[in-house]
């Protein structure tokens, strides 16, 4: 979950409340979904909040969210902009970096808690949306060290988005104080070397340019020409990035949190050549990108969602306290909503979006539980049941459980536990834990791309988290694992896993055997381990886990490799079994 570090001093002049302490704060902040984590070391709010609301990633977006709670502020708000004056030229940059975007901000009255606020927004926004800046990057800086070229064909100012020689090219980079090359920024320079590898296999690197020369080497790191401080009153917003659409409402979301510091919105246009890569080629796009959508929801949904009656009049009352705006219409289904949702609003994807907004807005804790209009009382799950008999043997047999994400990625949960890209080798087609992935279409972090096909890597993960920890360390967690499957009408299998490690320095094929068999006899189930292999594990010290006459899992002495790659110093026995084999 994304921590934000906001000042509460700094939300109580963003919000004009400056009656409200620092519980108050804290309350209403829950109300809101962001949870106290506890104070750093500047005696600021560590706030943890779900990944879809990207624009709470700074101390402006929580006090618009506070303001709505409040109600100070109603419907959706879109600021004012004025004419572009400045232009982006896009000509000649590289195919696998093909997008920009931008906007101007002036007037801004600088100071150093606004400053530290934009500094970590811009960094929030790279570690979620820009995917740690490979899908979109974020450069900011002083308009008034640009020199603009004359736009082509227009009047005003322009700079130019393209590619450089990487021996070539020149400027001096934030934190330096002589003339570096981008090849020289990459090798030696400590921003360059940590995002280097976003470009370092591109025959010509991405840069913008304005009269004067090279000020900013994206998605690296920017020129010390143009480097923003307290003094600064005007900001050039340049964005580049894999996606168009990433960039732009990346963009919109540091617009607006500038524009709750008293800046004035300026449109740039971004003209793209003729021959440019993307669908963009030849047309002018005017950013920032601050059109309205607008969703649907009928009241009956709204209704059944959240169990309580309103009427359209509240409705709309709920939606506006929640940022949006509503109108009431007519649908085959009834009393609709037209919604329309701010240009910040990145989350909102589908009507439910819409009715969470409302609930939140009404005050979920407001709501009373009541009964369900059924005739049965609900009981636990046979599955459930097996699930919580298997977890207490575990722990009787001194294992540490655990509750680890379902999503992982296919480096973590292939490469680095030894397994090959699934479908590209034979000999390990029926190897636990090999199996096609459910790959997240959209994913909002590189760390969560896909759902595991097993549970031993997660707890891997947590071992390596762990090293600074006494051993032994025996871990265990029964969980979900998911693979692609043709044969389900769903076209995914799902399954509980049993995974288990024993992380010590005498750890050894037949401790984790001791265990396992001990498990089984729990259960009643004739246990059977023939030889086998597995990338994960060591050649000669593993073998299959054979229930009742079916292979169900795998056990043995984690490879030395595997090891390596997460950091771990002594041996680790560890098996993987399916949960349903217990029953």
């Amino acid at each position: 979950m994304p921590v934000v570090d906001v000042d509460p001093d700094e939300l109580r002049y963003l919000t004009g409340h400056d009656e409200k302490d620092d519980d108050e704060l804290k309350s209403d902040l829950f109300d809101l979904g962001l949870e106290f984590e506890g104070w750093t070391e500047d005696d600021e709010f560590q706030l943890e909040f779900a990944p879809d609301r990207l624009d709470r990633l700074s101390v402006e977006g929580v006090a618009r969210s506070l303001r709505y709670h409040y109600g100070d502020d109603r419907g959706v708000e879109v600021p004012n902009t004025n004419s572009a004056d400045w232009t982006i030229e896009v000509e000649d940059q590289p195919d696998e970096r093909p997008y920009v975007t931008g906007a101007i901000v002036r007037g801004l009255d600088m100071d150093e808690a606004a400053l530290e606020s934009l500094i970590q927004l811009q960094e929030k926004l790279h570690a979620t949306m820009g995917r740690k800046r490979a899908k979109g990057a974020i450069g900011v800086h002083d308009l008034t060290m640009l020199k603009g070229d004359s736009a082509t064909g227009e009047t005003g100012k322009s700079i130019t988005y393209t590619s450089a020689d990487p021996d070539e090219a020149t400027f001096v980079p934030l934190d330096a104080d002589a003339e570096m090359t981008p090849s020289e920024v990459m090798a030696s320079h400590e921003t360059g070397q940590t995002y280097g590898d976003l470009v370092a296999d591109f025959d010509r690197v991405p840069a913008i340019y304005d009269a004067i020369g090279l000020f900013s080497f994206p998605p690296v790191i920017n020129g010390r020409r143009t480097e923003v401080s307290v003094d600064s009153r005007d900001l050039f917003i340049e964005m580049t990035g894999t996606d168009q659409w990433t960039i732009d409402h990346m963009c919109n979301i540091v617009c607006y949190a500038l524009a709750a510091r008293g800046g004035q919105v300026e449109r740039v246009d971004v003209s793209y050549a003729d021959d440019a890569p993307g669908e963009y080629a030849g047309k002018t796009l005017e950013r920032p990108d601050f059109s309205v959508r607008t969703k649907t929801v009928t009241h009956d949904r709204i209704e059944s969602i959240l169990g309580v009656s309103l009427d359209s009049r509240e409705v709309i009352d709920y939606a506006e306290r929640a940022g949006l705006d509503a109108t009431e219409t007519e649908s085959d289904a009834g009393v609709a909503y037209e919604v329309e949702v701010p240009p910040y609003r990145v989350d909102v994807i589908h009507p439910l979006d819409i009715i969470d907004d409302i609930g939140r807005a009404l005050g979920f804790n407001s709501l009373e539980p009541t009964y369900p209009d059924v005739s049965t009382v609900g009981g636990r799950h046979e599955r459930s049941r097996l699930e919580d008999a298997a977890r207490d043997a575990l722990v009787g047999l001194g294992f540490e459980d655990l509750l680890n994400f379902h999503m992982i990625n296919e480096v973590e949960n292939f490469e680095r536990m030894g397994l090959p890209v699934p479908g590209t080798d034979e000999q390990a087609a029926d190897a636990v834990g090999l199996a096609d992935p459910i790959t997240i279409q959209e994913p909002y972090s590189e760390d969560y791309t896909i759902l595991r096909t097993w549970a031993l890597p997660s707890i891997m993960m947590v071992l390596e988290s762990n090293t600074h920890r006494s051993y032994p360390q025996d871990l265990a967690e029964i969980g979900l694992a998911a693979g692609l499957d043709d044969s389900e009408n769903t076209g995914v299998a799902e399954h509980r896993t049993v995974a288990a490690a024993l992380a010590r320095t005498d750890a050894s094929y037949e401790d984790a055997k001791a265990r396992l068999q001990a498990l089984a006899d729990a259960f009643d189930k004739d246990l059977e381990t023939p030889p086998t292999t597995h990338p994960s594990f060591i050649d000669g010290r593993a073998a299959e886990v054979v229930l009742d006459g079916e292979s169900v899992g795998v056990i043995g002495e984690i490879h030395p490799k595997v090891l390596v790659e997460h950091d771990l110093e002594l041996p680790v026995a560890a098996f993987e079994f399916r949960l349903d084999a217990l029953e």
